[in-house]
């Protein structure tokens, strides 16, 4: 049985998010559970849509030592399924600071990512700050 699509095709808030998690070394997008996921070679750093009622989602791995302050902070909320492993999840659309995001997509790439990859990531200079 297949998943039903959780995003229309060109959503272009989804666009949006899958030009950032593109840039980065290795990236790929493989659709899993109707969703876009993204990928550090294998390993998922990024899932669109961490519910059927809330398409407008990203699902991240955070650091671990920033977790707790990201739980302070009501925008962040638990996922289903990710959750337990320490992931969280922040909506995206209209109002969204892109930056930020960024920021987050960057950290969770970082968990997951081989060291090869790192090191051409570090090489090509990009930062965060350019999403805006």
């Amino acid at each position: 049985m297949e998943h039903p699509a959780l995003v229309e095709p060109g959503d272009p808030l989804v666009q949006r998010v899958r030009e950032l998690c593109l840039r980065f070394p290795e990236s790929v997008e493989v659709r899993a559970w109707g969703r876009p996921t993204f990928r550090a070679g294998k390993r998922i750093f990024a899932t669109v849509g961490s519910s059927m009622d809330r398409p407008h989602s990203i699902v991240f791995k955070p650091d671990s030592e920033e977790r707790l302050a990201f739980l302070e902070d009501p925008r962040f909320f638990v996922p289903p399924y990710f959750g337990p492993s320490g992931w969280l999840a922040i909506d995206f659309g209209e109002g969204c600071d892109w930056q930020q995001l960024a920021e987050l997509l960057d950290t969770s790439y970082r968990q997951v990512a081989l060291k090869r990859q790192l090191v051409v990531l570090d090489a090509r200079g990009w930062s965060p700050a350019d999403a805006r």
